[in-house]
């Protein structure tokens, strides 16, 4: 490290500590780290989390809100990170024409703040205080690849390519793989012939259900598209000559660790002390047994990213970050009675059990909850053969409206587990349906925010303590 390098990392820890102090004493803030995988519905949880928080009459849960005398946006802290666009997603929700808004392709930030009363003993004495809450949205393909950081290229490439006979286009690359001569000299286009067919395979494991998919920027590449830092793939190991295209391989890799990855992690990640985890459990259980075996798997690599536990005031004071709490949400739960709810939070408990036990022995509390942060379905029961079903209905993506009664939940969550683990290729006696539901029309009451299913619970359980 250069003399100007050092002297700009310690001007950057004086700052971080004066900031913390500042934080700590004064108007303590929360760094809310929101985060899932493809189609978990992080933009939705933003935006229905922050309305909710602004006009609170949908938020009895929360324990806080009857001491929050005003709430408003702010600025975020951060010059350099995009603005979480919290009015046009909120406009595609509520509008007139409700529809989806965009998924999250890159990292963006809101600040969210509070003028808190005092309440208890002290109530009289003190005065209104400040809590500042930024939330940062990021992709979760984006934090699977924090598990790259301590992994040889050798590591992953054997990791993933045991993954690629298995998964869709997984065969394609593999006949690439077999046709190159990684010993030869390097060339920019023998490098794209791999990177091409094995980001073909990454897009349509995606799609697929799968959740594993790293390198994330090969997903989302943004500005990065084409560049060599996105253009390597796994090869078999061997001991490959300087300059050749095997060599240059590994070395884009190390490139992609240093220049991508752990920038992300200091910048971004290492700041947060609260983090939403939100998972599509349906959307892998209707994939099927293989998708749901990789989400398990996925969920518990990606909480050895955490740093887990309570860094205490001292360590606060010095800049020092813990993830505090961890909430594991699986959403869309209005794509199913209510009645199937307390099923759908066992098995995301089950599924995440090693993913939990890892953070709770590191100090930190979790918790998992079946939510759905814009609730667009009603509750209905249908007659089927003198049986009553109970049902959701809501306008489906093309218009139509329709009812769906998409099987009942095993009580027992190894009944799905245990065949997964097995390697079972198919549910043996049940399939599991999911329809695309789009945003019911609504009419917000003054005070209300849009309707939810639990998002009072969660809120409570990140911030209530703050408040």
């Amino acid at each position: 490290m250069g003399i100007s390098d050092f002297a700009d990392s310690l001007a950057r820890r004086v700052e971080g500590v004066g900031a913390s102090v500042s934080e700590a004493l004064f108007e303590p803030v929360i760094r809310l780290g929101v985060t899932g995988l493809s189609r978990a519905g992080k933009t939705v949880f933003i935006t229905s989390l922050v309305a909710n928080l602004l006009d609170r009459g949908r938020m009895p849960a929360l324990s806080g809100a009857a001491q929050i005398r005003a709430a408003f946006l702010q600025p975020q802290p951060d010059d350099t990170v995009p603005r979480f666009d919290y009015e046009s997603h909120l406009a595609a929700l509520t509008g007139p024409a409700p529809h989806w808004p965009e998924g999250t392709r890159a990292i963006s930030e809101l600040r969210l703040s509070f003028r808190v009363a005092p309440s208890g003993f002290l109530g009289g004495v003190r005065g209104m205080r400040t809590v500042h809450l930024d939330i940062v949205d990021y992709p979760g393909e984006w934090l699977l690849d924090l598990g790259l950081m301590d992994k040889t290229f050798a590591q992953w490439s054997e990791g993933a390519l045991s993954r690629l006979a298995s998964r869709p286009r997984g065969d394609d690359y593999l006949a690439r793989l077999a046709a190159a001569d990684l010993g030869a000299p390097f060339g920019e286009p023998a490098a794209k012939a791999l990177a091409e067919p094995f980001t073909a395979h990454l897009q349509a494991a995606r799609e697929a259900g799968f959740s594993d998919c790293s390198p994330g920027r090969f997903l989302l590449p943004g500005e990065m598209a084409g560049s060599p830092v996105l253009t390597f793939a796994p090869i078999p190991p061997g001991d490959y000559p300087r300059g050749s295209l095997g060599r240059e391989m590994e070395r884009r890799f190390d490139a992609y660790k240093r220049e991508v990855v752990r920038p992300f992690f200091r910048d971004h990640f290492a700041r947060i002390d609260r983090q939403v985890v939100l998972v599509d459990v349906l959307g892998a259980i209707h994939a099927g047994p293989a998708a749901l075996e990789d989400l398990r798997q996925s969920m518990a690599g990606i909480l050895a990213a955490f740093r887990p536990g309570t860094a205490g005031f001292l360590a606060g004071l010095l800049g020092a970050r813990r993830v505090e709490k961890i909430l594991f949400a699986a959403t869309k739960a209005d794509h199913l009675h209510h009645s199937q709810h307390a099923r759908l939070t066992a098995i995301t408990e089950a599924l995440l059990r090693e993913a939990r036990d890892r953070a709770d022995f590191a100090g930190a509390k979790t918790q998992a909850m079946a939510i759905a942060a814009l609730r667009a379905t009603t509750e209905e029961t249908l007659t089927h053969d003198g049986r009553d079903l109970p049902a959701v209905r809501g306008r489906l993506l093309d218009g139509r409206n329709a009812a769906l009664y998409p099987g009942e939940l095993p009580a027992d969550p190894a009944q799905l587990l245990a065949p997964a683990r097995g390697g079972a290729q198919h549910w043996l006696d049940e399939d599991y349906a999911i329809m695309g539901f789009a945003p019911a029309a609504v009419q917000l009451r003054p005070g209300d925010g849009p309707p939810h299913i639990r998002l009072d619970r969660a809120a409570e359980f990140l911030i209530g303590d703050k408040l």
